[in-house]
């Protein structure tokens, strides 16, 4: 797979499969399947007119050094500290990995808080029970994500939603709404809101605002909303790859 980064990372109008192959010389037979585990993985993204990959947003998660994600990362995290600036409270970004959220970037308030998330860049957490990865997990159908928990959706508080059924309508409305919200079902008193991020029409990142429960007031709320969509619409009009 390294060797494939390292390729997608000089050729940054992207390869098709066959170029790959002969590049790297692997079989197109033995490279097509890494080359999907990849793109579920978002180390890759496919151009679906002219069938070439390249570089995915989740190359940050190895430090990749592809200028235009460097760019994008440094976007986002500017757009995060905006939105903390103008909440204060904490923002979070993350992508999927495998049937977790795996965060990327973390901004909290300047000012000191009586109440601070224990979270950090590199944690992982079932997607299911949070706001971003609800909001990753969107455009997936209920039986994909039947696959992803093949033993059922486990409850971390007395709070998490351990119903498929209801899970499939809060994505149903996600998509609607292009707005995730989670109260208490990962850690108490917490309420979270997130927007999944696009790229090429699919859903690349997300990114997220947490507020304790007794600071989420009505107007604190509506805020946060209106803050993450117009991050998103920020975000989307200049595309993660």
């Amino acid at each position: 797979m390294l060797n494939i980064l390292n390729l997608l990372s000089i050729n940054p109008k992207g390869l098709t499969l066959t170029e790959i192959s002969e590049a790297i010389d692997v079989p197109k037979s033995t490279l097509y399947p890494i080359m999907q585990t990849m793109l579920e993985r978002n180390f890759a993204s496919l151009e679906k007119n002219s069938l070439k990959y390249s570089i995915g947003i989740s190359t940050f998660c190895i430090g990749a050094s592809y200028p235009r994600n460097k760019y994008m990362l440094d976007f986002i995290q500017k757009i995060m500290k905006n939105i903390v600036s103008s909440i204060d409270e904490t923002c979070h970004m993350g992508i999927l990995e495998g049937n977790n959220v795996f965060y990327i970037l973390k901004e909290d308030p300047i000012k000191d808080m009586h109440f601070r998330l224990i979270s950090y860049a590199g944690k992982r957490i079932p997607a299911y029970c949070t706001a971003l990865g609800k909001a990753l997990l969107s455009e997936y159908s209920i039986e994909e994500i039947k696959a992803l928990y093949p033993d059922g959706l486990k409850p971390i508080t007395k709070n998490t939603i351990t119903d498929f059924a209801i899970l499939e309508d809060q994505l149903k409305k996600i998509r609607e709404t292009h707005l995730s919200t989670e109260v208490e079902e990962v850690t108490e008193f917490l309420r979270c809101y997130a927007v999944p991020l696009t790229s090429k029409g699919k859903t690349a990142a997300a990114i997220s605002i947490s507020i304790p429960t007794f600071r989420a007031t009505e107007e604190k709320n509506k805020l946060a909303i209106e803050l993450l969509l117009k991050a998103k619409e920020q975000i989307d009009a200049v595309d993660l790859d």
